[in-house]
């Protein structure tokens, strides 16, 4: 007697951080859905890294790519694993299911910061028990009762909501305060903050060269030794804060459209950017602070150092030095990011979908502009 056919399940992986998960987890995925959506099935997991393309409204056509890769492929079923963040309305949407053509899409920045693999893995069973099912789960996945289910859905509760009248498909979104929040982290951990010190490289000379002169000038260290640990603390915090509005200013990084939808949805994308090039600005600072410690234990004699301060000095005196240094040099780097390419700093501060979403709306405005005067010249035109 001949076994019967396996289940194909075909994964389409964006590249980046949704190629690292599809990979570490594509070998178990036969097992686990074998024992959680139907031990009755044979099943085989196979997946490819490419480019998901977006349409003319920003979204990856699922249709269109199911159409395309289950006839060319053989697959049964298609899952594509995307970073681009996606929201229905103004909640954030985790997987998106069409029964109808049997493909569903999970949106990795939905997932959060933390523990994006294991939920991957999660979601994946429950997109792909619809889908084998051919009918909208009710009851979720029936493998993660208990109290360990109810404590992770109070963290980030969803909803299930329908795409439409004209759509077939059913969206899983997150919602309340959590859920965007979970959002948030997961928007910033795409866009990899500690990326931004290797790449701003003007940035961080300037910032590194205050904080070397400062550390040599008998004015910095009298400065330092007369300020408290409290106003040291809340100088870093304004100089960590100034260079990313400047950062964010300087290189228009601050969506502001006309239209009033688009402004509820630009508001996420901001806050993503400015909690993005604050972390990144503050890993700039901290490996500014160690290495001005390693040059001032190096280079300030402390019998030196305290015939200049006029007392005896300890670690503490080093510290403040460095912390003071430290913070005006980051000042200096906001001037010295003056001098990167506004492109350099998009590519340190965005992952690929979100300079993707800048591009169309930088195409987006030249267009408007460009209408807006060819509307004012005619009109000017017709006045004479």
């Amino acid at each position: 007697m001949n076994a019967p056919r396996p289940v194909i399940v075909g994964v389409l992986a964006d590249e980046g951080l949704p190629e690292q998960v599809i990979t570490t987890i594509a070998d178990d995925l036969p097992g686990i859905f074998g024992a959680r959506v139907s031990g009755e099935m044979r099943w085989r997991v196979e997946h490819e890294v490419t480019q998901l393309p977006l349409d003319e409204d920003g979204d990856i056509p699922m249709r269109t790519l199911s159409q395309r890769h289950r006839q060319d492929r053989g697959w049964d079923l298609l899952v594509l694993l995307t970073d681009l963040p996606r929201r229905a309305g103004t909640k954030p949407v985790v997987a998106g299911v069409d029964v109808e053509h049997r493909v569903a899409m999970i949106s990795l920045p939905a997932l959060g910061a933390v523990l994006v693999r294991h939920r991957a893995r999660t979601l994946l069973v429950r997109v792909v028990r619809q889908l084998v099912s051919r009918r909208l789960e009710v009851d979720g996945d029936h493998s993660e009762r208990g109290s360990v289910a109810r404590w992770r859905e109070a963290l980030a509760p969803t909803e299930r909501m329908s795409g439409g009248h004209q759509s077939a498909t059913t969206h899983l979104a997150l919602v309340g305060l959590r859920g965007r929040l979970r959002l948030l982290a997961g928007m910033v951990r795409d866009n990899r903050p500690w990326r931004l010190v290797p790449h701003l490289a003007g940035a961080t000379a300037a910032a590194a060269g205050t904080a070397a002169y400062g550390i040599i000038t008998s004015s910095f260290w009298k400065l330092a030794d007369a300020l408290s640990p409290m106003r040291l603390a809340a100088i870093t915090v304004v100089t960590v804060l100034v260079m990313t509005v400047w950062l964010t200013v300087y290189n228009h990084l601050w969506d502001r459209p006309s239209e009033v939808a688009g402004r509820r949805k630009a508001l996420l994308y901001n806050v993503s950017t400015a909690t993005t090039l604050a972390i990144g600005v503050a890993c700039m600072y901290a490996i500014l602070f160690v290495l001005a410690l390693l040059a001032a234990a190096v280079l300030i004699d402390s019998g030196y150092f305290a015939q200049a301060l006029g007392h005896p000095v300890g670690v503490g005196s080093y510290l403040n030095l460095v912390w003071l240094c430290s913070s005006v040099g980051i000042v200096a780097g906001a001037l010295g990011s003056s001098l990167e390419d506004e492109e350099t700093v998009l590519n340190a501060t965005y992952s690929r979908r979100e300079r993707e979403r800048q591009e169309r709306n930088r195409r987006r405005r030249e267009y408007r502009t460009s209408r807006d005067v060819d509307c004012a010249t005619q009109t000017a035109r017709r006045d004479k």
